[in-house]
This record gives structure tokens, sequence and C-alpha cells, in this order.
């Protein structure tokens, strides 16, 4: 069974800093576009970042360009999410998904019914 598994979310003061972490047991993120995702209470699901899986390209919403930076690391079968300068409307459950396949990730990467595995989530609150 196919199980994403998300961590390192908190409590964080407006500019801080958090690493989210995504992970997962018995199959191989490397043969996978992960995205991650955030949804605010009263929110929509939004897109927030991609990672190709053949060449690693990345690709970000205009709200955290500049500010949130995606990698992975094959070798410890992980994708992270680095947040900094994080602000109030940072806050929300982050999700992390993937889409089975080899290549960039889609032109519209940010729809979230590309993805067919998605995690449980991990809730970010960015406050003083």
């Amino acid at each position: 069974q196919v199980q994403l598994v998300e961590s390192g979310g908190g409590l964080v003061q407006p500019g801080g800093s958090l690493r989210l972490s995504c992970s997962a047991s018995a199959f191989t993120l490397a043969y996978f576009r992960i995205g991650w995702f955030r949804q605010a209470p009263g929110k929509e699901r939004e897109g927030v970042s991609c990672i190709s899986s053949s060449d690693g390209s990345t690709y970000y919403a205009d709200s955290v360009k500049g500010l949130f930076t995606i990698s992975r690391d094959n070798a410890k079968n992980t994708v992270y999410l680095q947040m900094n300068s994080l602000k109030p409307d940072d806050t929300a459950v982050y999700y992390c998904a993937g889409d089975h396949g080899w290549g960039r990730c889609r032109p519209n990467w940010g729809t979230a019914n590309l993805y067919d595995y998605w995690g449980q989530g991990t809730q970010v609150t960015v406050s003083s």
C-alpha cells in the first residue's frame, strides 16, 4: 500500500523557518512527482510546490517563490520543503502528494486531483 508520511510541522514565530519532510515506506519516491499542498481553515487546498521525478526541476506558487525550497534526497527516500520567512498567512495543514510517473511536474501541478497518493498532513502554525 502506498503511504506518504509528513513530518516537521509545528509552531513558529513570524519570520521563522521550518523544514517539512515527506517520506514513504514500501515504495520508492524517486519514481513520483511530489507536490506539496496546504489547506487553511475555510479555504481550498492550494498547491505550494512540485518537484519532478526525472530531472529534479522545481515549481512554486507565486505566493512562496523565493521563500520556500523543495528538494529530494532519493537515497533517503524523502522530499523536503524548506520554508523561510514564514508569515501568519502560511498557517495551514501541509500535505505531500505523489503523482506516479517519470518526468517533469505537469503544467497544472497545483491541481490536487492529479495526485493519487496523499499523506495525512502536518500542521504549521505561524504566530507570535
